[in-house]
């Protein structure tokens, strides 16, 4: 299975820039973090959606912001916070995702 992923302007890896934001948009919790082609969860929802995504692809599914409420060492997510470049499915799936540290 091949996917491909196309996006109009290509931004840097996302990143965090405190204030529980990324420079992509909000810091996510993703209840799963995987890589395409590497998790038959995730390949089946891109392939469902019908997105390309490139085999590596760090992919968050099932994903919601972390508010600012609930930052800094009070801030909980019983999965894995990323920051995404693409978060246009309303956390359905994120696509570009970089692990982020949010206690720290």
């Amino acid at each position: 299975m091949s996917f491909s992923f196309h996006v109009a302007a290509k931004r840097g890896q996302p990143s965090s820039t405190g204030n529980n934001q990324c420079n992509t948009g909000p810091i996510q919790c993703c209840n799963t973090v995987a890589a395409c082609g590497s998790h038959q969860g995730i390949d089946d929802l891109i392939s469902v959606l019908g997105l390309s995504v490139p085999i590596g692809t760090q992919v968050g599914a099932s994903c919601s912001p972390i508010t600012a409420v609930g930052t800094g060492s009070g801030a909980q997510c019983s999965s894995q916070t990323v920051c995404c470049e693409q978060n246009d499915w309303n956390g359905l799936i994120n696509i570009g995702c970089m692990p982020v540290n949010i206690n720290a």
